[in-house]
């Protein structure tokens, strides 16, 4: 880390408003008797770390690894499962304030927890290069994998005809039962990913009407409609990589036929995602399109997965490229999802893509700094760049967005203007947050949007230019 981070940067972090509350009562100066910055050999601040007195006879231990090459760590003696808690993010803020001064020795349980840090990465490394695998024995054990998975969608297809040969009179009156059967047949066919939209079809189609009211039967018919294009566009794909002839535009000449085959084969990629045949982390590293560019970070949302795992979609923009990158991680229910990159500054350094094109892994360290305001847009603009994206990914739930000199405006609810007018329905329940930090006034906000759930905001800039995480 070349720079101190600023006190918006260190609240960016709290994993909930309650830890950020909890945190104030904790950033200050008499509360850690004993604290100091550990610094690296170019002087930068390499970590913080403080003991902070408590209710009892021990201090909490809490300590913060800022120069990691997988982002911050954390660590600390109180019983807490949030990530950072609050004693980490309390010695962070007073240390963003300058209250914390370099020391040159450290207590032994610092040292032995960098220590340790220091070792397991080692072996991370030099692990790096794992033993050589056999390749049929791996072809052979993906093409098993493929032909469960094509079974298993296959036999989805004729659930599908079945469900609107039906009709949808009785839906509202069936238990999740119906739907689970499916969900779980498809489990056992290796197909996690079509499961997963299944088990999310009786939020719309059950008892009471489902998500939208007297709607339901609307957004159920959508629901099932995009589950029946995923099973023939994948199993289309399938068919046509097993019968003769070139499967990626390879006879196809010149710039337009490289685009073409690119093109296909992000497509390919995005239904087997869909499906749940996934990309490990490995095999991106090794062979993953890398892209090098100071990469802007918008900001970040939390959900939570079917399965109950908690995940944080992290949004960034290429500064050079324009090119969006999604960082994903996740934790189970009691902890918080790492962020390897801060909302409101700039990583530069090289991601390396799955082959869809739009999740992205960092390769190595990567250097941030503090940002200005990313270059925004107008609505149309947004809805343009949001359109290119569903082209690529009909299924994609969300996708982030700049706007440029936004204010909320009401009308009919609350939207998102820009200067033109256009504007853009917007969850209320980050309304107040954003009226905190603008005062109504325009600012630069990036935001997800999803013509589901409306405008998310995820990050404002403050007058001052100041990045401050909703």
């Amino acid at each position: 880390m070349s720079d101190r981070w600023s006190t918006d940067e260190v609240w960016a972090l709290a994993p909930d408003p309650s830890s950020h509350k909890a945190a104030l009562k904790v950033a200050k100066a008499g509360s850690w008797p004993e604290c100091g910055v550990i610094a690296a050999d170019g002087g930068a601040a390499s970590a913080v770390w403080g003991e902070c007195k408590g209710s009892g006879a021990k201090p909490y231990l809490a300590a913060a690894h800022l120069d990691g090459d997988k982002g911050p760590a954390y660590k600390c003696s109180c019983p807490s499962r949030k990530i950072p808690c609050k004693h980490v993010l309390a010695l962070l803020a007073l240390w963003s304030q300058g209250a914390v001064a370099e020391r040159g020795d450290r207590p032994e349980w610092v040292a032995t927890w960098l220590a340790g840090r220091a070792a397991r990465q080692g072996r991370a490394s030099g692990a790096a290069a794992p033993a050589p695998v056999d390749p049929e024995k791996a072809a052979a054990t993906l093409r098993a994998r493929e032909q469960a998975v094509t079974a298993g969608l296959e036999e989805l297809r004729l659930w599908l005809h079945d469900q609107v040969d039906g009709g949808l009179a009785e839906v509202p009156t069936l238990g999740y039962d119906h739907w689970d059967r499916m969900a779980k047949r498809l489990v056992d066919a290796k197909a996690g990913g079509a499961a997963s939209l299944v088990t999310q079809l009786p939020q719309t189609g059950g008892r009471g009407g489902g998500e939208n009211g007297d709607r339901w039967p609307d957004r159920l018919l959508e629901r099932l409609g995009m589950l029946h294009l995923l099973v023939d566009g994948y199993l289309a794909v399938a068919a046509a990589e097993s019968g003769p002839g070139p499967a990626d535009a390879q006879d196809a000449t010149g710039s337009s036929g490289d685009a073409l085959a690119r093109t296909r084969l992000r497509s390919r990629a995005v239904l087997r995602a869909r499906v749940g045949i996934s990309t490990r982390t490995e095999e991106v590293l090794a062979g993953g399109e890398r892209l090098q560019d100071a990469w802007r970070v918008l900001g970040h949302r939390d959900s939570l997965t079917p399965d109950g795992m908690r995940s944080r979609r992290q949004w960034l923009r290429g500064a050079a490229t324009g090119r969006y990158a999604l960082s994903l991680t996740f934790a189970r229910p009691t902890r918080t999802p790492d962020s390897p990159f801060r909302s409101g500054t700039e990583a530069d350094g090289e991601l390396a893509f799955h082959p869809d094109g739009r999740r992205a892994v960092r390769t190595g360290s990567m250097t941030e700094r503090p940002a200005p305001p990313p270059p925004g847009g107008t609505v149309d603009q947004a809805l343009d760049s949001y359109a290119e994206a569903l082209a690529e990914d009909p299924w994609l739930e969300a996708w982030p967005v700049v706007l440029e000199n936004a204010v909320p405006a009401r009308a009919d609810g609350w939207h998102l203007a820009d200067p033109t007018g256009a504007s853009l329905p917007m969850d209320s329940a980050e309304l107040w947050r954003l009226l905190a930090v603008t005062g109504g006034r325009p600012a630069t906000v990036a935001a997800e949007w999803s013509p589901a759930t409306g405008l998310t905001p995820m990050t404002v800039w403050d007058a001052d230019g100041k990045a401050v995480t909703l």
